[in-house]
């Protein structure tokens, strides 16, 4: 299964942090982890295989999104960072709306995260 990693730079230690919590879902259940280019670096520096996209702002978000419509990504987990602006917010609610419309499980927080990834488990 193919997984979506994205965070907001207020939230990307956050984002890796729960990567290295769930390290051992991750691995059983072999998930393959796509990111964002700043995201994927920080999940690549933490030692988690990625393959990187462009950064969000250059296009990274809207890489994602068609990989959601080919049915390619079963799965985001975007951190978002609900205290800061972002000038990129359109490809945000884009990537949102392609979720919404290929009825394609979205996190945007850890909490939520967490259930994702747990429900994972139990469908096995």
């Amino acid at each position: 299964m193919e997984i979506a990693i994205i965070a907001h730079d207020g939230k990307k230690a956050d984002l890796v942090q729960f990567l290295n919590k769930n390290k051992e879902i991750l691995i059983k259940e072999n998930i393959k982890l796509i990111a964002t280019g700043t995201t994927g670096g920080k999940a690549e520096a933490a030692g988690f295989k990625v393959k990187k996209m462009l950064s969000g702002p250059l296009g990274g978000d809207a890489q994602i999104a068609a990989r959601v419509a080919e049915g390619k990504t079963k799965m985001v987990l975007f951190f978002k960072d609900p205290m800061s602006n972002h000038p990129h917010e359109v490809d945000i609610n884009m990537l949102i709306r392609v979720c919404d419309v290929h009825n394609v499980p979205l996190a945007t927080n850890e909490a939520t995260a967490q259930l994702l990834l747990l429900g994972i488990e139990v469908l096995e």
